[in-house]
């Protein structure tokens, strides 16, 4: 797995400009096999600590997005339950795989959700006082939130809340581009993601 051309781009001072390129979409994916996970994840770790370095000065946001939906549920309150994580994990209520699927999928294309996503970026971008750059949002674990999210839904459904020059959302892809359309473990049929630049991998 050859990550060196990605942080070539990532270094490269005009792709750091988030207002550097399409007007309308800051979203950019890059495809990689799902058996190269841990080592991506492991890369990705690199990644920050070289972008953080004095010719980039860059302070990026890596999330986990199944992480990240996990802590929401752990946070959000359900009826009685104040966290919607202890109720599924305990399930003292009964109910069944279908009725988990339901909840789980409607949560995590929610507005709350997508709210909670967008304040961790913004909470990352507005920082001040470090002299970092934060032109990046790395957004991976794909994968792990499937089936209750996919990728095509979540970019369509962050548009509500997009800042659109203020940071770029490097979305890691655990599949491959077929033709104009995507397929997710190289096994599903996934949407072509028009709001998305293909990185790199082509």
């Amino acid at each position: 797995m050859n990550l060196q051309p990605l942080l070539e781009k990532l270094s490269d001072p005009r792709f750091q400009d988030p207002a550097n390129g399409d007007i309308f979409y800051n979203y950019f994916l890059y495809a990689y096999r799902i058996e190269d996970e841990y080592e991506l994840e492991e890369e990705l770790v690199k990644f920050k600590d070289a972008l953080s370095r004095p010719n980039n000065f860059i302070d990026v946001l890596s999330l986990d997005i199944f992480e990240e939906f996990c802590n929401y549920l752990d946070q959000s309150s359900y009826g009685d339950y104040s966290s919607m994580l202890k109720l599924l994990y305990d399930n003292e209520r009964g109910l069944d795989n279908d009725d988990i699927n339901d909840l789980l999928c409607d949560e995590a294309r929610s507005h709350d959700f997508l709210a909670y996503i967008h304040q961790r970026i913004i909470d990352h971008v507005e920082r001040e006082g470090d002299g970092l750059r934060r032109p990046y949002v790395f957004l991976y674990g794909i994968d792990r939130i499937f089936p209750y999210l996919r990728t095509n839904a979540f970019l369509t459904l962050y548009e509500e809340f997009n800042k659109v020059g203020r940071y770029k959302i490097i979305v890691f892809y655990p599949g491959e581009r077929v033709g104009n359309s995507y397929s997710l473990f190289n096994l599903l049929d996934d949407a072509h993601f028009y709001r998305a630049s293909y990185l790199i991998n082509e």
